[in-house]
């Protein structure tokens, strides 16, 4: 195979990533430990919610027909039969010209078909006078209000918000059918790297990515797995990716994918098993990889840490959705270009832009710096059909 293959669209990556991503498996958590997690399976009402009609309001339980009229000058007056307590399953009843006293949230008399708010009502002794008229169904909650028995709430491929895990718990699912996490592999190459905890001798610098891609992987709701620093060595490299792919759903490469004579992270895969892709029209990112050996994705990030990071929001993210059944899910805001963002036409970049307000400023630092990805706020897309933005342009910046 030729060193470096010829360059794809960014939207072709997209498309190769989702055909090789392996679906991950079902397995079954707590409600409390289902923040986050994507449903493998529908999850559906079995039961109307609410299972009862109940009060929304503190007032008196009535039939609606018999405050027809009421009004200050003239109210109606009713017959106080009893109250009905918070947890009470048995309200009794409320015949014409009766009414009974509910707090909030309580169920409602058989018979009665509204409540009287306790504001525009007034006991005397055993009667109630109501001094403004109630339409049928007003201030009640009626059973199935909020979903009915075989309503599918959430579908499958959902990653669970903390409002979604209270919405659960009104279902009475405690046991949450949800997609496996995967389990992410990390290898970071280069003769030059050393462990963070070592002083740099002349040509070494602290291995970055590992800690890059770690926490990456643990936001994107995956299991990071360190393989430590390999040497740009055949053997020692073929090795850690043997052990990587035979133990992770899939793996993460930094350093390697260049076009160099020491870079055979390409030729390795091709041994072991198919490159899909060898450079994509991505900038920063060019020298991407995407292959699998025995079904498992493998992706071969540049060694500079800013344009790992940036090939992991534009392409691990799909793979990663892929994986687990679900959209990619991004949190964007409106912005307007502070400055000019110039971009070659023909391929995808990704820019780094520091929000101030509604105002997106550019940072061109260089991808081998580390100091963009503390200064920026996100990246603003640039499609590979446009040649940048002018200043005052109205754009979407994807949040960190």
């Amino acid at each position: 195979m030729s060193i470096f293959l010829e360059l794809i669209p960014v939207s072709e990556a997209e498309e190769i990533l989702r055909k090789i991503a392996p679906l991950m498996g079902e397995e079954a958590v707590a409600l409390s430990e289902a923040y986050d997690r994507v449903l493998f399976r529908p999850a559906a009402a079995a039961e109307d919610i609410p299972g009862f009609t109940r009060s929304v309001v503190d007032g008196y339980a009535v039939r609606a027909a018999d405050t027809v009229g009421a009004g200050e000058a003239l109210p109606a007056m009713l017959t106080i039969t009893g109250r009905v307590g918070m947890g009470d399953g048995d309200a009794g009843q409320v015949a014409p010209g009766e009414c009974r006293y509910v707090p909030t949230g309580a169920v409602i008399p058989e018979g009665a078909d509204a409540v009287a708010m306790i504001e525009y009502a007034e006991e005397s002794g055993d009667d109630l006078l109501v001094y403004r008229a109630v339409a049928p169904g007003e201030n009640l909650t009626l059973r199935g209000d909020d979903f009915r028995n075989g309503d599918v709430i959430f579908p499958a491929g959902r990653r669970l918000s903390p409002r979604d895990l209270g919405v659960l718990g009104a279902l009475g699912i405690t046991t949450v059918p949800v997609c496996r996490r995967p389990v992410t592999g990390i290898i970071s190459t280069g003769n030059e790297l050393i462990s963070p905890d070592q002083t740099p001798g002349p040509g070494e610098i602290r291995d970055v990515n590992t800690y890059l891609c770690y926490g990456y992987a643990q936001t994107r709701g995956t299991i990071p797995r360190v393989y430590g620093i390999i040497p740009d060595e055949r053997g020692p490299l073929e090795k850690a990716i043997r052990q990587a792919v035979a133990e992770c759903d899939l793996v993460c490469i930094s350093g390697g994918s260049s076009k160099g004579e020491r870079d055979m992270c390409a030729a390795i895969l091709a041994d072991l098993g198919t490159v899909h892709a060898h450079g994509i029209a991505l900038a920063p990112g060019k020298p991407t990889i995407i292959g699998t050996i025995d079904n498992v994705p493998v992706l071969g990030l540049p060694g500079h840490p800013a344009s790992a990071y940036v090939v992991m929001v534009a392409l691990a993210d799909v793979l990663i959705a892929a994986m687990t059944g679900c959209e990619v899910t991004r949190i964007t805001v409106p912005a307007r270009c502070a400055a000019p963002v110039p971009s070659t036409r023909g391929r995808e970049d990704y820019v780094r832009v520091r929000l101030e307000g509604r105002d997106a400023y550019p940072l061109f630092g260089k991808s081998g710096l580390t100091n963009t990805l503390i200064e920026s706020s996100g990246l603003l897309r640039v499609p590979d059909g446009r040649e940048g933005y002018e200043k005052g342009a109205e754009v979407e910046v994807i949040l960190w």
